[in-house]
């Protein structure tokens, strides 16, 4: 009898335990979020005042929800002054970060790794250097009614996830608006995308640890008067998008595109094409080239194809005309149909469709209210350090180091030549990166990774084959 009593007060004191209540940590103008941060514990609430916060946020806890208190129109404001890379970076799941400004830093306003389960919501970002809103190698993940500007490659930028929802965003003045690029079940939906140099991107990049892209549903998006001149840095991939295209479904399959507004994009609405595109197909064998099954349901397309490009305009003038497409089927996508329709092909100005199908006029996505899974996934399982080191990889290093592609940084084999034999070189460069060349933009640091683990995942980098 005695045994089972002091099991029940136990358990009780382990249900006591479990129930306390989440906190609420207040951060102030002259306080340090990071600071709070350390402070939090699971299920915490850091709220964060009007003021002005020049620093980095590392967040690698669960469930911590990092939230912007606006008052009377002042907003928290995190400042990087051009001085530092990123502002937030997440490895945590269950994250979630929301009404934030955030401006002026040189590498990314909100970076996932590898975290699951997370919320960007409500934020305001402006010239944050190479990406706005960055999820890497993260499940189960929400964007919406963000607001981003001045960004030198994506503005929102979902790299190799699963089930994420991007809607009501306004995405303006940047290189690429919304970029999904080897992700699987995606929704871009309700977003304003407009005066970029391209608006809605849907890639497969060769050469990344993820190797698809496929289930992709873009909807009921204002996608207009995307011609922005490409600023992007020279020699990135996303520097040869072309200035004046609506929506870029490169490679990808079982793409949807249904009741968007496409207008005013100077060189196409739409253009469907393979890795021949920006990149060379033969980087990475183990990438299929082609876009297949891709579906245009009705949309509303009007005044694209103004001022085409040169490719484009060459193309147009074997078709009588000077004007660019509402529509452009090109390299394999023109060549073999595999599986692709378009609803009502007469409706628009077309180049390279004519081995398309007639799509069923009434399908439609609506009965698909979101790709996001109905439960929270858990954290990956990490069962020994290589399981640990090859997630660092996929969700920090290999979305700017693509394997024999130049991405943000260089490539992963050029690291191997420089490095060959030296991978303490690489990790202490991990650490404390400094700017080497002027056509890359510096890395950012990750030295909140031990010294121990640096070292394994630059050995890991310099094993790599593929």
């Amino acid at each position: 009898m005695k045994k089972i009593i002091l099991g029940f007060g136990c358990l009780l004191g382990l249900l006591v335990a479990v129930t306390v209540p989440a906190a609420e940590i207040k951060v102030k103008d002259g306080d340090s979020i990071q600071a709070a941060v350390k402070k939090a514990q699971p299920g915490d609430t850091i709220l964060v005042y009007p003021g002005t916060y020049n620093e980095s946020v590392y967040i690698d806890k669960d469930s911590i929800t990092v939230r912007g208190v606006i008052e009377e129109g002042e907003w928290p404001t995190l400042d990087g002054e051009k001085k530092l890379n990123d502002a937030v970076l997440y490895s945590g799941n269950n994250i979630t970060i929301e009404q934030l400004k955030i401006i002026r830093y040189k590498g990314n306003a909100i970076m996932g790794q590898a975290g699951n389960n997370y919320v960007i919501r409500h934020n305001w970002v402006i010239d944050t250097g190479v990406y706005g809103i960055f999820p890497q190698f993260g499940e189960n993940g929400l964007i919406e009614y963000n607001v981003l500007s001045g960004i030198e490659d994506a503005a929102i930028y979902v790299g190799m996830c699963d089930h994420v929802d991007v809607r009501h965003n306004e995405v303006f003045n940047n290189v690429a608006g919304i970029e999904i690029e080897n992700t699987r079940h995606a929704i871009v939906e309700n977003n304003y995308v407009h005066n970029n140099t391209g608006g809605i991107l849907t890639f497969i990049t060769p050469g990344l640890p993820i190797k698809t892209t496929y289930d992709v549903i873009i909807r009921n998006n204002f996608v207009v008067n995307n011609n922005t001149p490409n600023f992007g840095v020279e020699g990135s991939l996303v520097s040869k998008v072309p200035a004046g295209t609506g929506i870029i479904v490169m490679a990808g399959d079982d793409v949807v595109i249904e009741g968007n507004i496409i207008s005013g994009n100077n060189t196409a609405g739409i253009v469907i094409t393979d890795l021949t595109f920006v990149t060379d197909i033969a980087s990475d064998p183990d990438s299929e080239p082609n876009p297949d099954r891709i579906k245009i349901l009705r949309n509303f397309m009007v005044n694209n194809g103004a001022e085409p490009v040169a490719a484009v305009r060459a193309l147009a003038l074997t078709h009588f005309t000077t004007k660019g497409p509402d529509v452009l089927a090109d390299g394999s996508a023109k060549d073999k149909a595999r599986g692709s329709c378009i609803v009502d092909n007469n409706s628009y100005r077309t180049f390279g469709l004519r081995h398309w199908g007639e799509c069923d006029a009434t399908a439609t996505t609506a009965a698909i209210r979101s790709h996001r899974l109905d439960k929270p996934v858990p954290a990956r399982k990490i069962t020994n350090d290589a399981d640990r080191v090859e997630k660092l990889y996929n969700g920090i290093c290999a979305g700017c180091h693509a394997y024999n592609v130049r991405m943000v940084g260089p490539p992963t084999q050029v690291i191997q030549a420089i490095h060959r034999n030296n991978p303490q070189a690489i990790a202490d460069y991990i650490a404390k990166p400094v700017k080497k060349r002027p056509d890359y933009p510096e890395m950012p640091p990750q030295d909140h990774l031990s010294a121990e683990i640096r070292f394994k995942v630059a050995e890991h980098m310099l094993k790599l084959e593929k």
